[in-house]
């Protein structure tokens, strides 16, 4: 699968903007949260003490897919329709502080503009937890001279875009008229149509579209096929084809939570990509991530396999944070740079970080690079590294060998082998990239990575350090960060020295 990777890294190289065009179910998201501390006297349920004026409100549904349309370079129109009210006003804003165009959204007098209103309890102030969800909606269709106002807006600023998603929540406005009119509309002027389908018994309404990604739930409802508890690829080929020759399409995405994703493409075998193993947090929003990507990667000309592979990264991004968050682009570059050289940790090797330090600097990150042996990690290790942090996007942290440590520091040195330091550093929040390095400076790391900043922890003058020279023809700045007072890895060693000799003494009295 790295050589997938390899090949979408490439591609993704060359990703610049792009006009795309969102059609569907437009909703404001909003989530009140507050602290969750006790159960309510008269029921068995917790009481949340919040603040209404805290409410944070988001695009959500087909405004969640525009944004994140948008994270990735998109220019977005949007088309659907909200109610007359302050909710629908705010979307609207919402959507332009997103970079999307809302111009296309209809207004419906008498509909209620949809809303989501999650109710989240932050455990012991900090572990937020979705206790419920308020729905305001209707489900009815959407008036006719509502779906004809937003029809004709559409076939006018078709031919301007590149690629169409239509995000169907089956709230009303994915009409069977409507979804088969915009599906011919495209292919009369050469555009693909990916459609996210709503959980529907009957996917007719999306017949001839360019491609649909039912999650596993999605296809089995809507074909009457059961795959076994236990995943296996053959049953998620048989429903991928039934929905494939059944709709007419030109591919299927079946996405399949931890399993990845199956792509079942016409007169080509169905292709199985795994997705690596994440800590999923929260799967809000990973399927409207799913269709940004997917046209993101079609919109640039990406076969399917690399669209999919494009999709999966993305994806997994998304259900490690809370909520529906867009993934910038930036990010899903990195990611699929580790995949493809089959690094998903912190540690790299020289030339796999120049590499990765090339992608942040092109996205605008401000790398900061320190280094040092880091042996018998401490609390005055963590404040420098947490201070390097503090300066940049990216705290890349270089480590001597095992060979230099003794050398400059003696005998019996390291205490703390390099393979376990490396691990020990890799589990700091604060560290992004660890790289372990011969020389006896951190002269090479320098050339190599190019850091918007060098950091170093101590009392000593720029002036003083070893790599001051190439400092200087670089022109990268340096900036001292304070270290915690009375901590070092020699006194540690002599503290523990102490005490095992007086533990000897003891019992030898």
């Amino acid at each position: 699968m790295s050589q997938l990777h390899e090949s979408l890294l490439e591609r993704l190289a060359s990703f610049g903007s792009f006009r795309a065009l969102v059609v569907g179910d437009f909703m404001l998201d909003q989530v009140l949260a507050g602290a969750a501390e006790r159960l309510s006297p008269d029921a068995p349920v917790p009481v949340i003490a919040a603040d209404e004026s805290e409410m944070k409100s988001m695009p959500g549904g087909a405004s969640n897919v525009a944004a994140c349309l948008a994270a990735l370079g998109a220019r977005v129109r949007c088309a659907g329709v909200r109610g007359d009210d302050a909710s629908g006003e705010l979307l609207a804003k919402l959507l332009n502080e997103s970079g999307c165009d809302s111009s296309l959204v209809v207004v419906e007098g008498g509909r209620p503009t949809t809303v989501k209103r999650s109710i989240v309890g932050l455990a012991q102030h900090r572990h937020p937890q979705k206790m419920f969800r308020l729905d305001f909606e209707t489900r009815a269709p959407i008036r006719a001279e509502t779906e004809e106002a937003l029809l004709r807006a559409i076939e006018r600023v078709l031919p301007e875009v590149e690629v169409v998603c239509l995000e169907d929540y089956d709230k009303g406005v994915c009409t069977e008229t409507l979804c088969q009119r915009l599906i011919t509309l495209c292919r009369r002027v050469g555009r693909c149509v990916l459609v996210d389908p709503a959980a529907l018994r009957d996917f007719s309404r999306y017949r001839g579209a360019t491609l649909i990604t039912p999650n596993r739930t999605e296809a089995e409802l809507a074909t009457g096929l059961a795959m076994p508890r236990d995943f296996k690829v053959e049953s998620a080929r048989s429903l991928a084809h039934r929905l494939l020759e059944a709709l007419e399409l030109d591919a299927v995405v079946l996405t399949l939570d931890r399993h990845g994703a199956l792509l079942a493409e016409r007169g080509r075998d169905a292709m199985h990509i795994p997705t690596v193993a994440r800590t999923v947090y929260d799967v809000t929003g990973a399927g409207d991530m799913v269709l940004a990507a997917l046209a993101a990667a079609k919109a640039h000309s990406l076969p399917w396999p690399e669209a999919v592979a494009f999709a999966n990264a993305a994806a997994g991004l998304e259900v490690e944070v809370f909520g529906a968050r867009p993934i910038p682009l930036s990010r899903i570059r990195r990611s699929v740079h580790a995949l493809a050289r089959g690094r998903p940790g912190k540690v790299r090797t020289l030339d796999e970080m120049a590499e990765e330090a090339a992608i942040l600097r092109e996205d605008g990150s401000r790398i900061v690079l320190t280094n040092g042996c880091f042996d018998l990690l401490h609390a005055g290790h963590l404040a420098a590294l947490r201070g390097a942090r503090s300066l940049g996007d990216s705290l890349v942290v270089g480590v001597n060998r095992d060979e230099e440590v003794r050398r400059m520091k003696g005998p019996g040195r390291p205490v703390v082998p390099l393979a376990e330091r490396l691990e020990m550093l890799e589990a700091l929040e604060c560290v992004d990239f660890v790289v372990p390095f011969a020389e006896p400076t951190a002269e090479a790391l320098l050339r190599r990575i190019r850091p918007d900043v060098y950091a170093k922890g101590g009392d000593y003058r720029a002036e003083e350090l070893n790599e001051w020279p190439v400092l200087r023809e670089l022109g990268i700045p340096v900036e001292l960060v304070a270290e915690k007072t009375g901590w070092s890895t020699t006194t540690l060693i002599e503290r523990i020295s102490g005490a095992i000799e007086s533990e000897k003494v003891r019992h030898r009295a």
